[in-house]
């Protein structure tokens, strides 16, 4: 057996009686979802239930699965401590399953735990499970900062382990909607909130989960999403798998979206291979981008590239043009993958004797040297996307009118703390945005206004 079927479910704590004190009625579309959603597990009778979790630990760039024989947790954080839940771990499935991931070279297993309790996010489910059907072995995973890609290659391996452990296995995707629809809710209200809402609960109530790449990482940050992630797992999880998605219940009174959808495998079916077909778009798309790239871009990917080979920098080619050779500026080079930063290094003022030169040195650099991602591996190379900003001479200024987070780039400078900020990034919309992300990366405190300010302008490639 292997992966038998999957439910999408949210983990609003005031769901549960003792916590909700009455307030849970006005969601009681989703309680009655639930209890359905639980009785349809109960049905299968699964031996092994995989619960992803946002609130479970959660690392940049790795999965962490839970480790041990068992766990429990109660809801005293919200003042019901007197409800508690308990779960066995299967303990070979997750052996398994690192195993998997470690054939793979794939970041996911049972290291840096800190905190064994369970988390509300896995505990709800467990709790209107547990009513109906109790003959299981959980699984629990946490989500990361990875792409998209990646957590639905995550489900891809649960679903091997699956099959190589014989175990009749249920996914609970655990994640609420969107916290911003509503001026008045926790998080106030973003329009991409409801946006958000709406396409999630069409993609995952026809299980289209192809479409759950189309999503871009900035859009899903601004409709301050939960569960995104989680969903990704089950769809991978259910890959190449003919499903029957049902939608129960959808409802967001207080500003943050609830959804509850069941799947059901039914058989093979190979045209629902989701993410070799994402991949093969990107290749295509990378193949395009790859064909109208100007000389600038060229030679970060030339540089980049034939470093990957040899392990060392190439020499600047003799078909570069002269602008390249004659003009000395600082360089920054930006990586992209799967539409997220994958690396970003770059100069102020130039440290060579040429663009040319700055650009070769900070392609390579953007690879191997920002540390806030590890280095990029020679199999990523055909899905990288180049930009390469040439800085004009930074000029300083006195004031934040006299910027545009469009047009000109920050540099902030307290003592020898120094940050910088390109123009025109996505998700940064605002001067106030531009200068607290600025500080941040200079590891100035955000309230200091005692700071020298520069602005400067750039032109892009890419």
């Amino acid at each position: 057996m292997a992966v038998i079927g999957a439910v999408m479910v949210p983990h609003p704590p005031l769901i549960i009686p003792e916590v909700g004190r009455g307030e849970e009625k006005a969601i009681q579309k989703t309680i009655d979802a639930y209890h359905q959603a639980a009785k349809e597990i109960a049905a299968l009778q699964p031996e092994t239930i995989v619960v992803t979790t946002p609130h479970s630990i959660m690392y940049g760039d790795y999965f962490h699965i839970s480790p041990g024989y068992d766990a429990s947790g109660d809801f005293g954080q919200f003042r019901a401590a007197g409800v508690r839940i308990h779960t066995n771990y299967d303990t070979a499935f997750v052996e398994e399953l690192c195993a998997e991931a470690d054939e793979h070279g794939f970041m996911a297993g049972t290291l840096g735990e800190r905190d064994s309790r369970l988390d509300h996010g896995m505990m709800i489910p467990l709790y209107f499970i547990d009513q109906e059907y109790t003959d299981y072995q959980t699984v629990r995973i946490g989500l990361s900062g990875l792409s998209f890609a990646d957590h639905y290659t995550l489900g891809q391996y649960i679903q091997e382990t699956a099959i190589r452990l014989g175990r009749r296995t249920v996914i609970v995707a655990s994640g609420d909607l969107s916290h911003r629809l509503k001026e008045d809710g926790p998080y106030g209200y973003q329009e991409e909130g409801p946006q958000y809402d709406k396409r999630i609960m069409e993609v995952m109530g026809r299980g289209k989960f192809g479409e759950l790449f189309e999503f871009s990482e900035n859009f899903c940050q601004k409709a301050g999403e939960c569960g995104h992630r989680s969903f990704l797992i089950l769809a991978g999880a259910m890959d190449r798998m003919k499903v029957k998605a049902e939608a129960l219940s959808y409802e967001g009174p207080f500003g943050v979206g609830y959804g509850v959808c069941t799947f059901r495998a039914e058989g093979a079916d190979e045209n629902r291979n989701f993410k070799d077909q994402y991949e093969e778009r990107q290749r295509e798309k990378m193949r395009e981008k790859k064909d109208k790239e100007d000389a600038y871009v060229r030679l970060a990917r030339r540089s980049l590239e034939g470093y990957m080979i040899k392990r060392v920098p190439i020499e600047v080619p003799d078909d570069v043009p002269q602008e390249l050779l004659e003009k000395k500026a600082g360089v920054f080079v930006s990586l992209k993958k799967d539409g997220r930063l994958r690396g970003c290094i770059g100069t102020i003022a130039p440290t060579t004797g040429s663009v040319a030169e700055e650009i070769i040195q900070n392609a390579v650099s953007a690879a191997v040297s920002d540390r806030r991602f590890p280095e990029v591996a020679y199999e990523e190379l055909p899905y990288l996307e180049y930009s390469v900003d040439v800085l004009e001479t930074p000029e300083d200024i006195q004031t934040p009118d006299q910027l545009d987070v469009k047009k000109y780039g920050l540099i902030i400078t307290k003592g020898r703390k120094r940050g910088l900020l390109l123009p025109n990034l996505e998700g940064v919309d605002t001067v106030e945005e531009q200068i607290a992300i600025t500080k941040q990366k200079a590891g100035i405190d955000a309230d200091d206004e005692d700071v020298q300010m520069q602005r400067f302008e750039v032109v892009r490639h890419r």
